[in-house]
């Protein structure tokens, strides 16, 4: 995917996260609209969380990596929690959601592991602005691993 797509899907998606929050300022929106919408950002984390392991796996691309752990620390700052509301534990987006219910109940441990994921996020932004592809390998890792953790506890497998 070439860096304009990579921006334009970026803008696309904090449109959404944006037509989210001004939507419920008006009214509920309706659940499958919803999942959609999270779909939609978490499937913006995994092209750009791809990207970087392509590039620290291969070639390394400093450019390419910064510009995609903008995207990633982008939408994790707008808190995705909101994205997650009571009614769309279940239901159609794109496709079946695979939340749990448990991530509806357990708020406390959501929270945490979102907070974990918005600092992992803005540290590999910081570690890819500074350029050294092993600290951003490392700094990939553990972002990986932030949404492995949640994913283990909130997402049934496909």
């Amino acid at each position: 995917m070439k860096p304009t797509s990579i921006r334009i899907a970026t803008v696309v998606a904090l449109g959404v996260i944006a037509v989210t929050t001004t939507v419920w300022a008006q009214q509920a929106p309706k659940p499958e609209n919803q999942i959609r919408w999270r779909q939609s950002a978490f499937q913006v984390i995994a092209l750009n969380t791809a990207r970087i392991k392509a590039s620290v796996d291969g070639s390394y691309n400093k450019d390419e990596v910064v510009r995609s752990a903008s995207a990633i620390a982008a939408l994790a700052n707008t808190n995705l929690l909101t994205l997650f509301t009571p009614g769309t534990e279940a239901g159609k987006g794109w496709h079946d959601t695979t939340a749990k219910a448990e991530l509806f109940k357990d708020t406390q441990r959501v929270a945490e592991l979102n907070a974990t994921f918005t600092k992992e996020a803005n540290e590999l932004l910081r570690v890819a602005q500074a350029g050294d592809a092993a600290a951003v390998k490392e700094q990939h890792g553990k972002l990986a691993r932030s949404c492995k953790s949640c994913h283990d506890d909130f997402r049934n497998a496909n």
